[in-house]
């Protein structure tokens, strides 16, 4: 089994390279199964129904969240519609679904999406504590989790001590790709897929907005960067009669 996973969706400029690519890359690696992490898709702050249905129209199969799962309050009335969108599991909000279960090649896979302690939303639960409570209370073949978190050492930390009971483990949150993908007993690990967004930006933030808020201390409005992007991803090959993962392949298209 092949899983492709997809860094934060930021903005446009990140969905747009998505969208050019996507369909090259699920046929390059023969892909069974896609995840795309869209918590920043709407304008850098969550998603819109729109956006999440062109997702799954262009091949996406299953959105993971984060931290700004509900900026854009125009998705909850259409939440219990969006049922291929996993919003993390210890998230205290209302009106959401921290996994879910896919058949996918006669078996059955559980995506999990998990918020980090470290300096991230203070309304969560611990990580670790809900994700033995998920492993204890559902029955599927496979585990694969997107953990949105601030700290590499969570991430790894998490990694170790579930790397028996998952096929993969990968970070999201900082839109930096980092270059530690690896096997840890049975999962595929990197600390940050990275982003799909504006090359020529701050994490996907306009380089002189950031410049007047956080150097000249001006008030500002939020604004995303545009202009060519880099698709950042990663992709997991899984044997499937051992239930482990066997190889993690890092992906990076830049604009130039």
């Amino acid at each position: 089994m092949n899983i492709l996973f997809l860094g934060d969706i930021v903005g446009s400029s990140g969905r747009d390279i998505v969208f050019q690519y996507l369909k090259q890359l699920q046929t390059e690696y023969a892909i069974d199964f896609t995840i795309a992490n869209a918590e920043n898709s709407a304008h850098g702050k969550g998603i819109s129904f729109k956006i999440y249905e062109r997702l799954l129209k262009e091949g996406v199969n299953c959105i993971t969240m984060g931290n700004h799962s509900f900026s854009k309050k125009e998705i909850i009335p259409h939440l219990a519609q969006m049922n291929d969108m996993v919003v993390p599991y210890n998230f205290l909000e209302e009106l959401h679904q921290g996994y879910k279960i896919y058949d996918v090649l006669g078996q059955k896979l559980c995506v999990i999406n998990l918020l980090g302690s470290a300096l991230m939303h203070p309304n969560r639960l611990d990580p670790f504590v809900s994700l033995e409570e998920i492993l204890n209370k559902t029955k599927a073949d496979l585990y694969f989790v997107d953990m949105h978190a601030e700290a590499t050492s969570e991430k790894r930390l998490m990694a170790e001590y579930f790397k028996d009971r998952l096929i993969a483990l990968v970070g999201t949150h900082t839109h930096v790709q980092t270059a530690d993908e690896r096997i840890i007993g049975n999962l595929a690990f990197i600390s940050d897929v990275g982003m799909c967004g504006a090359y020529e930006s701050i994490i996907g933030r306009d380089i002189d907005e950031m410049i007047k808020a956080m150097i000249k201390h001006e008030k500002t409005r939020y604004e995303i960067a545009l202009g060519p992007a880099v698709l950042s991803a990663c992709v997991i090959r899984v044997d499937q009669e051992m239930k482990k993962a066997i190889d993690i392949k890092r992906i990076q298209i830049r604009p130039y």
